[in-house]
């Protein structure tokens, strides 16, 4: 019932928001559209922070549906107590909850439920309280030959068995052990003896020691992926001395024979009980932290390349290169309709270059083809060499990433496409229609497949899947569809509509024809009004009647854009023509109990610009040339490159030599930089310097650093000439200068 209030507090915004949110997630309402057109509602609640809204909600509910199945659980076992149901009403996380209902769980066969079936809890109970009684004496009460129990020390091994149990189980002693795991355990990470040479890859790791709550979602994941190809050993170590104590605290009294049975079964419930059990909490708790981080990262890159800058519509010629076997090339139209095939023999010989330099330009004036793109993969460089050097005027040429392109090109999507042409051909035509929009040819292909992730194979795939999809929804919102030439890809992820319905409306304009205006989406079947709500106002409409279906414009605020001409006495079309007459719209006239000042801001802003793109202006990008593979590379070299993937380490650049370089964070600036996303961005076109060539291991680093210096400071608007006495370091700094003392150390002892 309070789950608002709590969600509030935790993301640091007013329960009423919070509840409003709740309210249109339950009744059917989809991010995109709720941020976009429900301002009012939410008080101007962005995606970010429905998303959160959203998904702290689900655990919320999946905790309380848990809680209801332990109460419904200990009810039939006659065990809910009134102290138990306080504690379970209480409990805010999983772990919690798990630990309250552990002792009561029902369970295999252990060595203290064997002991119970013995008789010998009532005599561990009294080894417990620790009050001075002979606990020897006692214990000879319980010996039972019959019971297997044919001696004192038989009964008061029985009784510890249960102490250590209760004590593994208790509740407070498993929150405070498992703080200190989270606080103070290490990973320690070992190559398998006789691996060596295959675990090379893992050579950073062969022996390695980190604290859990400091390392790094890569470095996790990493170390995981060794471990399940059997290449590393990783354990999470304690030192007892951070544990034990604890236990002794809560539970030894004294210095009698009780206390020493006690601290006997204490010891041995924490190696054989509860250390394991928390090894395996950590391992799963660290795990998600780095599945959740990496997921973050991997989604954020994701969003980069899928709003990567569209050359547009352009008639296109688009060649997926290949030494022996040829360079498919394929011709495109405006609409990215597949017009010629051909094979160009640019790299066999035998006079196969001239050929080819031939039909290029025949096939360029045929067809007035206005780009070139060039898949970056094998032959690439040498292709893009090839076609800049026939200089055509008029004619731009673009390397593009292919990566992906083959799973395009063998999925049922292309086959569907192009059922006429075999895989090389659909893979050329991928190459250009990514070059002419990103978007609307990357929807087509699993997300994990167009090259902007490392580890997202390892991490929890459902969590991954809900994370790309919602990166593909916000992505393809945030352009807006034409609805006349869009593909059932990417309509499907148009608000409100999915498959089914992106189907439906391929096949109402394949029997109607092109829609006319957005109303008559009304008669797609099975497309309601609520999907009608929640999609209308991101397709578009270009040449409608109504010039507000080209827009971002929602239909049911026509009549209010409709009422601002009305009042200015012109048609709306004048609106969005003249910028005049939109400066003599006076907003707060408009305001009602419906729409407010955020909507009608909106709603300016697209008159200004109707379905404005918010995706850059593409810029042509060339690579050095004459560098085309890792040979040709050396140590100060200054080139151009394009950012291809963004890790919490750093940035990956592509320098045209078929291998891409790592900017380590520390070399993306002059200036400490915590985060690679402050300083660039996925398809970001940047200037590297070349700092170490690896041809052994394939690898290459390279530095954004720049030799400017400073410029000094000023006081007044004058040089600041006075001496000063020097200031102690920040924090930030401090950290820096001490990590960079480490570094030199480490370089000393090691050589590297």
């Amino acid at each position: 019932m309070n789950h608002h209030i709590r969600i509030g507090q935790e993301l640091a915004v007013p329960a009423r928001q919070v509840s409003a949110a709740i309210t249109l997630l339950s009744e059917g309402g989809t991010i995109p559209f709720i941020a976009r057109y429900r301002k009012e509602m939410t008080g101007s609640l962005d995606e970010v922070q429905l998303t959160q809204i959203r998904d702290r909600l689900h655990q919320l509910v999946e905790l309380d549906k848990r809680r209801e199945a332990i109460r419904k659980s200990l009810t039939e076992q006659g065990k809910l107590t009134a102290d138990l149901e306080g504690k379970i009403q209480a409990a805010e996380t999983m772990a919690t909850l798990e630990d309250i209902y552990l002792p009561h769980r029902p369970k295999r066969k252990t060595r203290a439920s064997v002991a119970r079936d013995r008789g010998l809890e009532p005599l561990a109970q009294q080894v417990l309280m620790q009050d001075g009684t002979d606990i020897r004496e006692a214990a000879k009460a319980y010996v039972a030959p019959d019971k297997s129990i044919n001696d004192i020390e038989d009964a008061l091994a029985g009784a510890r068995d249960i102490i250590a149990e209760t004590i593994a189980e208790d509740a407070e002693i498993r929150a405070k052990v498992r703080q200190v795991f989270l606080e103070k355990g290490v990973f320690s990470a070992k190559v398998v003896p006789g691996k060596e040479e295959e675990a090379l890859k893992y050579k950073d790791y062969h022996e390695w020691t980190e604290p859990l709550k400091t390392a790094p979602s890569h470095r996790i994941l990493a170390m995981r992926r060794g471990e399940k190809e059997e290449l590393l050993y990783l354990d999470i170590e304690v030192p007892e001395s951070d544990v034990l104590p604890l236990l002794d605290d809560a539970y030894v009294k004294g210095a009698g024979e009780a206390s020493a049975q006690v601290r006997i079964a204490m010891i041995d419930g924490y190696k054989r009980l509860l250390k394991p059990a928390m090894e395996t909490e950590v391992r799963m708790l660290t795990r998600q932290r780095a599945d959740d981080e990496a997921i973050r990262v991997f989604a954020g890159n994701v969003k980069q390349l899928l709003l990567a800058a569209p050359l547009g519509q352009k008639r296109i010629m688009a060649i997926d290169p290949g030494f022996r076997t040829g360079c498919k090339t394929v011709c495109l139209d405006e609409q990215g309709t597949l017009l010629e095939n051909t094979t160009l023999f640019i790299h066999t010989g035998a006079g196969g270059a001239e050929q080819a330099a031939q039909t290029v330009r025949s096939l360029i004036e045929k067809y007035q083809l206005q780009a070139i793109a060039i898949g970056n993969g094998t032959a690439g460089r040498e292709t893009e060499t090839f076609i800049r050097k026939l200089a055509i005027p008029g004619v731009a040429v673009v390397m593009v990433n292919e990566s992906g392109a083959s799973i395009y090109s063998a999925s049922e999507t292309a086959r569907a496409e192009f059922p006429n042409h075999d895989v090389t051909v659909r893979g050329a035509v991928s190459i250009g229609r990514r070059l002419m929009d990103p978007l609307a040819e990357l929807v087509k292909i699993d997300p994990k497949s167009i090259g902007v992730g490392q580890y997202q194979h390892d991490v929890d795939q459902s969590k991954l899947q809900n994370a790309l999809d919602d990166t593909v929804v916000s992505c393809v919102n945030a352009v807006g569809v034409e609805l006349n030439t869009a593909s059932r890809e990417i309509l499907s992820y148009i608000s409100g509509l999915g498959p089914s319905l992106a189907q439906q409306i391929i096949n109402f304009r394949q029997k109607h024809g092109a829609f006319r205006n957005r109303e008559s989406l009304k008669q797609v079947p099975r497309l309601g009004e609520k999907a009608f709500e929640q999609a209308a106002g991101f397709l578009r409409i270009r040449n409608a009647q109504n010039p507000l279906d080209a827009s971002a414009v929602h239909p049911e605020r026509y009549a209010l854009v409709e009422q601002m001409a009305a009042d200015l006495g012109c048609e709306v079309a004048d609106l969005l023509r003249e910028e005049r007459l939109r400066k003599q719209i006076i907003l707060k006239n408009y305001v009602s109990e419906d729409v407010g000042m955020p909507t009608l801001q909106d709603i300016m802003a697209e008159l200004a610009k109707p379905g404005r793109d918010p995706r850059e202006q593409f810029e042509p990008f060339s690579f050095t040339e004459g560098v085309n593979s890792i040979t040709d590379l050396r140590v100060g070299m200054r080139l151009p490159g394009i950012v291809t993937n963004i890790t919490n380490f750093g940035a990956f650049v592509d320098i045209g030599v078929h291998q891409d370089g790592l900017v380590h964070l520390s070399q993306l600036a002059n200036r400490f930089v915590k985060d690679p996303n402050e300083l660039v961005k996925v398809q970001q076109k940047v200037m590297v310097t070349v700092t170490e060539v690896d041809e052994k291991r394939n690898r290459i680093s390279l530095s954004m650093k720049t030799d400017e210096k400073p410029a000094p400071k000023k006081q007044g608007g004058k040089p600041n000439n006075n001496k000063q006495k020097p200031r102690r370091p920040t924090k930030a700094r401090q950290a820096e200068n001490d990590m960079a003392s480490k570094l030199a150390a480490l370089k000393s002892k090691f050589g590297s």
